[in-house]
């Protein structure tokens, strides 16, 4: 009997695959991010029968950190066991393989990332461990931060955005390197008129809202609130939005088996056409082929 193997369809998973489009031209040639920032970020909680197999590694370094159960790597010809409070590195283009244990299954936060910085980062982790498998304590702190890089990014991909999360992310991979130095600090929630107008969208994701709507939302005019939100994030409102429900229909696409018209419907949008025109024009490629390409790439 064939054993079963997933790459992704775990309950409670989270993931969020970066528009091509925004590394190419908002991350990979930016001053600040450009030589180090995140590719693919994610969670899967009991992560019964995950699997995969890359027999030609990819163009991207990879991190896993396990907190709960068991699982098992293999990098090139070495395979280790990983249980909780273990993480493992896989290099940029390095074949690999990695599953969780059938009857303990692993709960992983796991994030691809990429650039000059993180190259030099990430060999500086193989030489401290001597390999690719390393053991943490665990930390509130470590998740947070966690948290703080995938919230921000699940906000969308303005600048600020995509600053925060990857300036986030060099610090989340120092605190496996020098995990002896790693501190915990609380955070400190700053809320603003932009970050106000963000959750309002969230909150009415699947819904159409005016700019007129939004802008009620902080009690600002539609002029003064569009400049502001503008000059915050780089984005109009309502695009900024768009950017949102392409995002939310990207999980959709990965994590269900749902329609791309019961996606649309889901976001509000009655036009399914429209909805795929729209997808396109932010990811690069249909719905469909989304689906196909990227789904459970982890």
């Amino acid at each position: 009997m064939k054993s079963i193997r997933k790459k992704e369809g775990f309950a409670g998973q989270r993931a969020i695959i970066i528009p091509r489009k925004i590394l190419s031209q908002q991350c990979s040639n930016d001053e600040v991010i450009g030589y180090g920032y995140i590719t693919d970020i994610g969670y899967y909680p009991k992560a019964q029968f995950h699997y995969r197999k890359r027999l030609h590694g990819i163009d991207q370094h990879i991190l896993i950190y396990c907190i709960e159960g068991s699982g098992w790597v293999q990098i090139g010809d070495v395979k280790s066991t990983i249980s909780s409070g273990e993480f493992f590195l896989v290099p940029v283009r390095t074949p690999h393989a990695y599953a969780a244990n059938k009857d303990n299954e692993w709960t992983i936060y796991w994030i691809h990332y990429k650039g000059k910085v993180f190259d030099r980062i990430t060999n500086l982790l193989v030489k401290e461990l001597n390999g690719y498998k390393g053991s943490i304590s665990y930390s509130d702190r470590r998740i947070e931060l966690f948290e703080e890089m995938y919230s921000n990014l699940e906000r969308g991909y303005s600048i600020e955005n995509l600053h925060y999360a990857n300036m986030c992310s060099w610090y989340y991979l120092s605190s496996f390197l020098y995990k002896n130095k790693f501190n915990i600090i609380a955070p400190v929630e700053n809320r603003d008129v932009s970050g106000i107008a963000i959750d309002y969208m969230q909150k009415h994701i699947n819904q159409i809202l005016t700019l007129n709507e939004i802008a009620l939302s902080v009690n600002l005019s539609v002029s003064h609130f569009a400049s502001i939100f503008h000059k915050r994030t780089g984005f109009a409102p309502i695009e900024y939005f768009n950017h949102l429900k392409i995002q939310k229909a990207s999980q959709y696409l990965q994590f269900t088996q749902d329609r791309v018209n019961e996606i649309a419907n889901k976001l509000g949008i009655e036009d399914s056409y429209y909805f795929s025109r729209l997808f396109k024009k932010l990811m690069g490629i249909s719905p469909i082929e989304y689906r196909k390409k990227f789904r459970g790439d982890v």
